[in-house]
């Protein structure tokens, strides 16, 4: 079902998709961005769906409780539980819990955006780079370009433990996409 209304969304808005990859998606951390629209949701679940990539977002454990679970659950999301395991501990970060979850999931393909908002923010939040590392897993590179009217997954990006050369390969590989805003765009500047 999610195939046939994605394909649909896709003839309705003229949009095509892409996968420059071609595959190696069942565990990752999967980029979306840019994020300047409430529609990036809508175009990238379906572009994801087109190309046979389960992928899932996280959400806050409180969300998965019924009736929210019903609307969440189907669409991908997976419930993250930072609170301590034991009295004294420290509540985890989301890197720490994101971590934990590729621990206990043989496929498991994470979409993050790390712009964190739909505002324009010229920081991203390198949680993702983080947990990529800790899991050992790479970072797919979704797109959704809005000037071309494409969806897709660029490249794949095995972190090397150098932050900085990683984060100026991937500022590179989005600069040039155009996000429905964008005004609300920016790649990080510190490693652009």
């Amino acid at each position: 079902m999610g195939k046939l209304i994605s394909r649909f969304v896709f003839w309705i808005f003229g949009w095509s998709f892409k996968d420059h990859v071609g595959g190696g998606y069942n565990r990752c951390v999967m980029i979306a961005s840019p994020h300047t629209s409430n529609w990036d949701l809508i175009f990238a679940r379906a572009a994801f769906y087109l190309m046979d990539i389960p992928v899932r977002y996280t959400v806050k454990k409180e969300w998965m409780r019924f009736p929210f679970n019903l609307i969440f659950g189907p669409l991908g999301a997976i419930a993250i539980d930072r609170s301590p395991k034991k009295a004294g501990e420290e509540r985890k970060s989301m890197t720490e819990a994101m971590i934990e979850l590729f621990s206990h999931q043989q496929d498991l393909a994470v979409m993050v955006t790390p712009e964190g908002t739909r505002s324009l923010r010229t920081k991203w939040k390198t949680g993702f780079y983080h947990t990529a590392v800790g899991a050992k897993v790479p970072i797919a590179l979704g797109y959704l370009d809005y000037k071309n009217k494409e969806a897709g997954v660029g490249k794949l990006i095995y972190p090397s433990g150098n932050m900085e050369k990683d984060m100026r390969e991937i500022m590179a590989f989005y600069k040039p996409i155009q996000g429905k805003h964008p005004e609300k765009f920016s790649v990080d500047t510190d490693y652009a």
